[in-house]
């Protein structure tokens, strides 16, 4: 789970206290499984509203329609709705119904079984459950995982053990007349030696967990649902925003695309980091799409994934206002820790998007003028060369170049062959760049020379085998980072905009941020120090050298392959319907009228459904369970289940019925409770006695009588009450509580039998008895 996010604890905690509340209502006022249940819903749905989904409350507490239609479509799509926004997940979309409804479930379930099941051990399952589930709907950043465990651990041994000594000084209570005094010592002897036995197994538990847990955990990436679950977001519909650059250069070169507020001196706005290249385009990781996720909490993007990096860093807030700037990528900085649409911006908003792998920020709905926003960015401090030659390269998960010129990798290993360090293995490629290379954006008007654009494969094969190195950003961003990808080192392409460092707007409040300000360099992942920023597009002034005068060869002017055509950017599906039916096609239509209504219906329905699951497992487990006495075993064992049968129908209506008791000791309780029946029920318990104890087997046709009359005793019993307190046994759990407890305790004694056969023989008759009758039926104990 989102430990840290604080709307999720909230959620959460509240879940747990609501569930606890719940459990201990229907404990002390002794509720059914239906009751209970309709308690615990009705419970979600009103506290629900301002737990898990405050943002549609009346004043962030009072239910509304809209707070009560998330919470019942949330119990199905909130689920994968968590699984595809980004930590911290926020209060929009109704995705804190997910920490909320499971804490309350496991709550509830937990605390049920505390004060309803002996054994210590079944109410540690929910809270397993809600561990697991808080680790399958988490991040692959793990926050404190090692301790967890062991808490988790500690607490479930030291509760098992607690439970256990209270329920044994519980049945243990009495002690001998002749020396109280002696008995009592040697209980709390046996008391003492039980705690320095559990703290033993505590102390060695813990000290296991530590020692083994970063065993397994060491070098494994941490695997969650949200590796597996693919957010609705393809990068591969969108065109890569280095296709556009000399767009910027040419037509757009001094409008202004937005205005920034609060952007520091040297600094730079982000549009995309590419981590791609597929031959044609620099462009984002297709199979990475994972790694952009619906935002949640706007405000607080990126705060939640852990880092290794230990560089300070600059925090400031950049507020942008969009001019003629058109396009899906969100300006923004490096590294974004917020960003908060103005309330007129609300559509760009809506498809917000945010990759916090790469600092990228895409909206669906894209940005045009007007729109206003503020990014929170904490920005690393640059380091000098000298401080990074301590540091080696980072191990990042990058995705393979294809179609590289293979002129790259022959000089990416001449220009790095005689490098000292890592840091100057960069430190060379880029120096090369950027004093061999010649600087042209193609703009002729302006006195340049013409330089192609684009940066696939073949444009690249020019740059490098050219007698003059010529292009501008694009290609020697993409040409550097393709021969550090060549030696093993992780790089990827960033795209941005910043004003000339010479210009006077550097460092000003206000900057307009036009064309000719976009830029593309490169960036280097470095072990605890993170994504370090390299430049090595050649200076504006450096100009091609002019070719020999004296030369008089004319060879054939190389012949430089067209650009290749812009790419349009890629139209996303309409939030609209397809186009509309003809008022013909509407009106012969009839899923058109009925449609909505049967939707309508469907919602409203899911509550229902929620609640009627349980009853029907319930009912599915006793058809089982009469199907099973009636049918398996020797006859003896069939007459035995006819009487239990009784049993379970008396323990569903209330009976106090004890199951150490014999049939007869039943019967007078059962027909105590049920006069009407109590004639037939007495002699149900004297025919299921004689069956079991007596002198061979009753035959088929006497366990089929057996069973008219258990059905008519069944119909006498239910006959005493009205209608829905029939249905509430019908569906109650106690008997199929009852019988797992007996099935407990019968394996209990049975181990016990096993390594003690003398007990049986030393134990009073009446307990020979039981354990007789116990064998033999599976069912209540008989008479000797």
């Amino acid at each position: 789970m989102c430990i840290r996010d604080r709307y999720y604890l909230v959620a959460g905690f509240g879940g747990i206290i609501l569930g606890l509340a719940v459990s201990a209502c229907s404990a002390h006022f002794r509720l059914g499984l239906l009751i209970t249940t309709a308690l615990a819903l009705g419970s979600y749905l009103v506290l629900g509203t301002a737990l898990a989904v405050p943002g549609a409350a009346i004043a962030g507490v009072i239910p509304s329609p809209e707070s009560l239609r998330t919470l019942l479509l949330g119990v199905v799509f909130s689920w994968k709705d968590m699984l595809t926004v980004g930590v911290p997940v926020g209060t929009a979309g109704g995705v804190l119904i997910v920490p909320f409804l499971s804490s309350l479930i496991a709550a509830a379930v937990a605390g049920v079984l505390t004060w309803r099941v002996r054994s210590p051990y079944w109410p540690l399952l929910p809270v397993l459950a809600l561990f697991v589930t808080g680790i399958a709907f988490s991040t692959n950043a793990g926050f404190l995982t090692v301790e967890r465990g062991t808490a988790l651990t500690v607490v479930g041994i030291a509760w098992a053990t607690f439970r256990r000594d209270c329920l044994r000084r519980t049945d243990t209570r009495k002690v001998s007349v002749n020396r109280p005094q002696h008995d009592a010592d040697t209980a709390g002897r046996a008391r003492l030696r039980r705690l320095a036995a559990g703290a033993a197994v505590i102390a060695a538990t813990v000290g296991i967990t530590a020692v083994v847990s970063p065993l397994f955990a060491a070098g494994d990436e941490r695997k969650v649902l949200r590796n597996v679950v693919v957010p609705p977001f393809d990068p591969k519909d969108y065109v890569t925003p280095l296709a556009s650059f000399r767009n910027f250069v040419k037509d757009k070169k001094d409008d202004a695309l937005f205005v920034v507020k609060g952007l520091p001196k040297d600094a730079r706005v982000r549009l995309g980091a590419l981590d791609a290249f597929n031959g044609t385009n620099y462009t984002m990781d297709p199979n990475g799409s994972g790694n952009f996720s619906k935002v949640g909490d706007a405000k607080s993007i990126n705060t939640l994934a852990d880092t290794a990096a230990s560089v300070p860093t600059n925090d400031y807030t950049l507020d942008i206002t969009v001019e003629d700037y058109q396009g899906y990528f969100v300006p923004g900085g490096r590294k974004t820790t917020g960003l908060s649409f103005a309330t007129g911006s609300s559509n760009a908003a809506a498809g917000l998007y945010f990759n916090s792998g790469t600092d990228t920020a895409v909206t669906t709905k894209g940005l045009s003028q007007g729109d206003s926003y503020s990014v929170q960015v904490s920005d690393p401090v640059k380091l000098e060369h000298g401080q990074l030659t301590q540091y080696d390269f980072a191990k990042v998960t990058l995705p393979d170049a294809a179609e590289v010129p293979p002129v790259v990798g022959a000089q990416a290993n001449d220009l790095a062959a005689d490098a000292p360090t890592a840091i100057d293995r960069v430190r060379q490629i880029e120096a090369h760049f950027q004093k061999k290379g010649a600087f042209s954006n193609g703009l002729i008007a302006d006195g340049q020379l013409p330089s192609v654009s684009g940066h696939g494969a073949a444009r690249i094969r020019d740059l490098l085998t050219a007698k003059q190195m010529l292009g501008d950003d694009e290609q020697y961003a993409v040409a550097m980072s393709l021969m550090l990808r060549h030696l093993g080192i992780p790089s990827r392409v960033v795209m941005g905009f910043y004003p000339d460092p010479k210009s006077p707007e550097n460092g000003a409040g206000e900057v307009r941020i036009l064309g000719k300000d976009v830029h593309a360099w490169v960036e280097v992942a470095f072990d605890r120090v993170g994504w370090v920023t390299f430049d090595p597009t050649p200076p504006k002034d450096n100009i091609p050298i002019p070719p020999d005068p004296e030369s008089k060869s004319k060879p054939k002017p190389q012949v430089l392959q067209p650009p290749p055509p812009p790419q349009e950017p890629a139209d996303l599906p309409p939030d609209s319907s397809p186009d509309a039916l003809d008022a013909d096609e509407k009106k012969n239509n009839p899923w058109l009228f009925w449609g909505p209504i049967l939707s309508a219906i469907g919602i409203g329905l899911i509550p229902v459904g929620i609640l009627t699951l349980p009853l029907l497992v319930i009912a599915l487990l006793k058809s089982r369970r009469r199907k099973s006495r009636f049918a398996e075993g020797h006859p003896a064992q069939r007459v035995g289940g006819g009487w239990n049968e009784v049993l379970s129908l008396a323990t569903d209506m209330g009976a106090a019925v004890d199951g150490r008791a014999t049939r007869r000791e039943t019967a007078a309780v059962v027909a105590e409770a049920f006069p009407a029946a109590g004639t037939t029920t007495t002699m149900l318990a004297h025919r299921a006695d004689a069956s079991i104890f007596g002198a061979g087997q009753p035959s088929e046709d006497e366990v089929r009588e057996y069973w008219e009359i258990v059905d008519g005793s069944l119909k006498e019993i239910t006959g005493t009450v009205g209608f829905w307190r029939r249905q509430q046994a019908r569906f109650s759990p106690r008997s199929l509580l009852a019988d797992a407890r007996a099935a407990l305790n019968s394996r209990g004694d049975n181990a016990r039998t096993a390594l003690n056969p003398r007990a049986v023989l030393k134990a009073p008759a009446a307990l020979r008895a039981r354990f007789r009758g116990r064998n033999a039926s599976k069912g209540g104990a008989g008479d000797e």
